[in-house]
């Protein structure tokens, strides 16, 4: 008897608490799937957001609504006075700022917000825009809403080509990490119905100080993260091969004190999917390999020394070196030890002879 008082009670309370819980239903709310900022003056920045609209049998369409403000909730807050629905952030995909505002005032004021907001998932994608974001986020872009075609560009690109992970949880813990300075995909509109990853822009105290060339993305995906799948291109003289399938990990190791100097080890694998010379001789596939290595060790290092001028570090020595050294002084890294750090760079590519032969 007791224990079916005890079912009893529990399912009354199960059903007092579902009583509680907020409805929203979604023909009556504005789900924003993305927003951005651009630059206005010192004061005030521009906000827009896009709002996907559901028709009946017909491809969503995207709305946008924009209003100036000094901070975001207030551009919220005056969207809302624009909007016949309440707007919510429960489907935000992406966040955009423009490279003006990423100069001039940073973005971490804007992108405090996010994080402190229990409805926005930390898979959320923050990007840069070389240009305009109220006009990149008023194109069109395929059948899909604008902002889930940003999110899939941002995805696949990870997936399969050459931008690190990245996502507002990455960012965050960039940021926050004494070691490692963040950065972010920079996007650009080449067409009302175009957009393209341009680059990587690399941010000091939340500023956009840096952008590194989508050209050069590939050697810092190899510092920063791994490949499961990707495409790079190697010139010798008996030809070009383009290499696919690239599988790639890298490993930190701290070889000296002093002076510090800390070894990356690169391990990359391929197939030959195209050569455009005659015949791809063992020789030639010696060639290949040689040359992948010496591409990869140039430019990590060239990079790296880039990244030293601007005293920034977004390969993140400054944490790995923490991991291995007692009482480490960061005051110390960032004044005197990273401008001295010695880096070597131990690439071992192996590529096997696959696909087409041109």
């Amino acid at each position: 008897m007791r224990s079916i008082l005890k079912w009893i009670v529990s399912v009354l309370l199960a059903f007092s608490l579902m009583g509680c819980v907020k409805k929203e239903i979604l023909d009556d709310i504005s789900l924003i799937e993305g927003i951005s900022f651009d630059y206005v003056d010192k004061k005030n920045i521009l906000g827009t957001v896009v709002i996907p609209v559901y028709l009946p049998n017909q491809p969503p369409k995207s709305k946008t609504f924009s209003a100036k403000a000094e901070i975001n909730k207030s551009i919220l807050q005056e969207i809302q006075r624009q909007t016949a629905d309440p707007v919510v952030t429960g489907s935000l995909e992406v966040v955009l700022f423009s490279n003006t505002l990423a100069e001039k005032v940073g973005i971490l004021p804007l992108v405090d917000p996010f994080q402190r907001d229990p409805g926005v998932g930390s898979g959320l994608y923050l990007a840069v825009v070389d240009g305009d974001t109220k006009k990149l986020l008023s194109g069109k872009y395929g059948i899909r809403s604008n902002a889930t075609y940003i999110s899939n560009l941002l995805e696949h690109n990870i997936k399969n080509e050459d931008l690190p992970k990245t996502n507002l949880q990455l960012f965050l813990a960039d940021f926050y990490q004494q070691g490692k300075t963040p950065y972010l995909p920079q996007l650009k509109q080449i067409g009302k119905d175009k957009l393209k990853i341009n680059g990587i822009a690399l941010l000091k105290y939340g500023k956009m100080i840096d952008l590194i060339a989508a050209e050069k993305m590939f050697f810092f995906k190899l510092l920063v993260d791994k490949y499961s799948q990707g495409l790079h291109r190697v010139k010798i003289d008996g030809g070009e091969a383009a290499i696919r399938s690239i599988h790639s990990s890298h490993n930190f190791e701290l070889t000296k004190r002093n002076p510090t100097e800390v070894t990356i080890h690169i391990k990359i694998e391929g197939i030959i999917n195209e050569f455009s010379g005659q015949e791809l001789t063992p020789k030639l596939m010696h060639k290949l390999q040689n040359q992948f290595e010496k591409d990869v060790e140039k430019e990590c290092l060239a990079m790296i020394e880039r990244f030293k001028e601007k005293e920034i570090d977004p390969i993140g020595f400054g944490h790995f070196l923490k991991t291995k050294t007692r009482n480490f002084d960061f005051k110390n890294w960032w004044d005197n030890q990273y401008k001295d750090l010695v880096i070597r760079i131990i690439p071992e590519v192996s590529i096997s002879e696959s696909g087409v032969i041109e």
